[in-house]
């Protein structure tokens, strides 16, 4: 009999666990999958440290997240500077000077201020009422027609002017030459992959893999006073309501018989007619020397049972169908819903870090 069942061994759980364990509860992790750390999981493979599910960029502004996770890995210095390929030409992203400068060939932030507003005036957008009117109204035709429309229109599956405007609130422009994707404080990989980083925090509490918790709940529910329950939360329920709806991804890992595929780690491919919206090359991560590459292509697709559920549609529909289903998480007296799934919720890495430390303090009071 334990304090505490942790069902999921991804970021949010091993916090989670950690901080029980610490607070001198007796915690197991179980996980339906064959590795821990969720979808953070890295594989070394020729040397080179394979971010599995996609591409992981730890970055956060939160003092109090980044001195925790630098007690269980050291972090590199690495800076995401991704560029955008449309047409056999490359850009610079986010948008900034270099960005302005390869479409326009102004030099100076005024000429390029210029160039964004002569083209909104162009437009002479009154009302937004989807997404393409927001993206043209924020950054001009051209990038939006160039960097933004195929890739959104990739990434949901749908046209821009069929999506609703609140997905791109914003469109950072940036004046200055500065390729830095993120604007955080503290960035970087930590050395020897995430899943190092989670077997880290974790330590030596037992972690059982391949149990799938739906499928023996009565037998786990056994174990422990509490569950901590990171999986699909109207899953648990055995979709009463319906089901939530998600976006997800299809990865396309290959291995290169060269030492370099291509010249960045990540580059976006922004035209509607080329399938996936970016390529991977992971040995950038780490600097992992090799005489052989790993690239992953990213193809977005429909969620559909079976598949890794990714970003959740938090659209009036599926938000009100959520509620329904938190409200019948407050009635499991010894269930505690967290994570990006349990909460329906996407969470970068440094916010889920955050909600597990937070969550924590409610959990023992259980």
């Amino acid at each position: 009999m334990y304090d505490y069942l942790i069902v999921g061994s991804g970021l949010y759980g091993a916090v989670v666990a950690n901080e029980l364990k610490k607070a001198g509860k007796s915690v197991l992790i179980i996980e339906k999958r064959n590795h821990i750390s969720g979808n953070v999981y890295t594989d070394l493979r020729d040397n080179i440290h394979v971010h599995v599910y996609g591409a992981h960029i730890f970055h956060t502004s939160n003092e109090e997240v980044w001195n925790y996770v630098n007690k269980y890995a050291k972090f590199n210095n690495f800076i995401n500077s991704p560029l955008a390929y449309y047409e056999g030409k490359y850009y610079h992203m986010p948008f900034n000077m270099n960005t302005f400068h390869e479409i326009w060939g102004v030099s100076t932030p005024e000429e390029a201020r210029e160039k964004i507003e002569e083209e909104k005036r162009k437009e002479n957008i009154k009302e937004i009422t989807n997404l393409e009117e927001q993206a043209i109204s924020l950054v001009g035709r051209t990038i939006y027609e160039r960097l933004v429309k195929g890739y959104t229109e990739k990434q949901w599956g749908r046209e821009c002017k069929d999506l609703p405007s609140f997905i791109i609130k914003r469109l950072p422009l940036r004046f200055e030459y500065n390729n830095n994707y993120f604007n955080d404080t503290y960035q970087g990989i930590p050395i020897g992959g995430y899943t190092n980083l989670v077997k880290n925090i974790i330590g030596d509490i037992e972690v059982k893999l391949n149990e799938d918790y739906l499928a023996r709940r009565d037998y786990w529910n056994e174990k422990a006073k509490v569950i901590i329950y990171t999986g699909a939360i109207d899953e648990f329920f055995d979709y009463k309501f319906g089901e939530l709806e998600y976006r997800s991804l299809r990865f396309e890992l290959e291995r290169i018989e060269k030492e370099y595929y291509q010249k960045n780690c990540v580059i976006n491919y922004t035209e509607s007619n080329v399938p996936y919206t970016r390529i991977i090359e992971h040995k950038y991560f780490e600097d992992d020397r090799s005489n052989v590459t790993w690239i992953t292509k990213e193809y977005p697709a429909d969620y559909q049972k079976g598949m890794e559920k990714f970003y959740p549609i938090n659209d009036e529909k599926n938000n009100n169908l959520y509620k329904k289903y938190a409200e019948l998480g407050h009635l499991e007296k010894n269930v505690f819903f967290g994570g990006r799934l349990g909460k329906y919720k996407y969470f970068d890495m440094d916010d889920v870090i955050a909600e597990a430390l937070n969550d924590v303090k409610e959990i023992l009071k259980m």
